[in-house]
């Protein structure tokens, strides 16, 4: 006999990035992201669905390049949910405004599809009345020009590459709650 379930009651999900091997940090700050804080109405899909104003230093010297994601492990799937994945951002690039997901980008730097089906930014947007989701921004700092994907790899083939590629990565993470 099979019960149905109409609520989303689960564990929090862990954080994602303690699993993965350990590597350098650098600083990510924001001027729409506080870590640990709720999201701006801005990067919320109901509302303004902007990608947010990300500026990082200190990266680790032999950064080539960067990759640039956020992921909500917090959605209710086994995989979480990407909500942003951009790929190859030339080395010179520390910061990107409010809304650079949806602009031309510098260089040879291209965005894969997020779980959303788009190719760019995704704002959060949880289920009515699940508990608050973590919407991690996470820049990434690669020893290689290209993480040698395309532009029709998904973001978890991307996270995979990252894993071997990555020589530090720079987290905030804000929160969402409908």
């Amino acid at each position: 006999m099979s019960t149905s379930r109409t609520g989303l009651e689960r564990p929090v999900a862990p954080n994602p990035y303690d699993l993965l091997p350990a590597t350098a940090s650098f600083t990510l700050t924001s001027d729409d992201v506080t870590d640990g804080a709720p999201l701006q109405d801005e990067q919320v899909a109901a509302h303004g669905n902007t990608s947010p104003q990300l500026s990082w230093s200190g990266a680790p010297e032999g950064t080539r390049s960067y990759v640039v994601t956020c992921f909500d492990p917090d959605a209710p799937t086994p995989s979480g949910f990407w909500h942003w994945c951009l790929v190859d951002l030339p080395a010179d690039v520390t910061s990107l405004d409010a809304g650079a997901a949806s602009r031309p980008l510098p260089g040879s730097a291209f965005h894969v599809r997020n779980d959303g089906g788009e190719k760019g930014f995704m704002g959060a947007a949880p289920p009515p009345g699940d508990q608050p989701h973590r919407y991690f921004f996470v820049v990434h700092a690669v020893g290689e020009d290209s993480l040698g994907v395309d532009e029709d790899a998904s973001p978890t083939v991307v996270s995979f590459n990252l894993a071997f590629k990555t020589l530090g990565r720079a987290i905030l993470h804000g929160t969402y709650q409908h």
